[in-house]
């Protein structure tokens, strides 16, 4: 045994297939034997929320089953936890990478390639602190459309964040943040504008299925960020 426990489920998305997803039983799981977690900075309480889906993941993915591939757009999700809007644009055939600084995230995302009969996608360990020498498999190059969910959880005096998404953007690029109202949202908008980003906010406010349950109304939005 891994020293935590999974479930299995189908996930519908409007429009597209189901998804079969294994993730973690609840947010009592935690196995850190080896300390790997904890030197990247995540404790035993943040330690399961990349293997749970989340009504904002749900709203990203049913998001990206709506948008046209578009030939040579590269596309790249930040804080991917499962994976599940990159797995709805590969599915579709778009050139997605998922990032995540939890050291789990690549395994539950191969082994959810695998349940859904998939080829493989790129993965790319995505620590948003710059680091003077970044590390082997760490994420570089610039992408077209950057996509996250909520990812304003926690307060961001040194715009870490945003510089992060300013290194990966391309000079023309667009990105996308399904936030549910969180507190720190002002202040990241001031740093994209900071960054030459624009801005465009959605109301998401309708229920989405997830798993065997139906997700309450959300409440969030869509943010848009443009640069051209």
């Amino acid at each position: 045994m891994p020293g935590y426990q999974t479930k299995q489920e189908s996930i519908a998305i409007a429009g597209e297939d189901d998804l079969v997803i294994r993730s973690l039983l609840d947010r009592q799981q935690h196995a850190d034997p080896l300390g790997d977690a904890e030197r990247l900075g995540i404790s035993s309480a943040q330690w399961p929320l990349f293997g749970l889906l989340w009504p904002s993941g749900a709203h990203l993915a049913a998001r990206m089953a709506l948008r046209p591939v578009v030939l040579a757009e590269r596309i790249l999700e930040i804080g991917c936890g499962l994976g599940l809007a990159s797995l709805v644009g590969h599915r579709r055939g778009a050139d997605v990478t998922a990032s995540d600084v939890h050291p789990l995230a690549a395994a539950f995302l191969l082994e959810n390639l695998r349940l859904n009969q998939l080829p493989p996608m790129k993965y790319r360990h995505g620590p948003w602190a710059e680091a003077a020498l970044p590390a082997a498999g760490d994420l570089r190059g610039r992408f077209d459309l950057i996509i996250g969910s909520d990812v304003l959880y926690e307060r961001d005096d040194s715009a870490v964040l945003s510089g992060f998404i300013g290194r990966h953007a391309a000079p023309v690029a667009e990105v996308w943040i399904v936030d549910p109202d969180r507190g720190n949202r002002p202040a990241f908008n001031r740093e994209m504008a900071a960054q030459g980003f624009s801005r465009e906010e959605l109301r998401l406010v309708h229920a989405l299925p997830v798993g065997a349950d139906t997700l309450p109304a959300y409440k969030g939005r869509l943010l848009v960020y443009r640069r051209v």
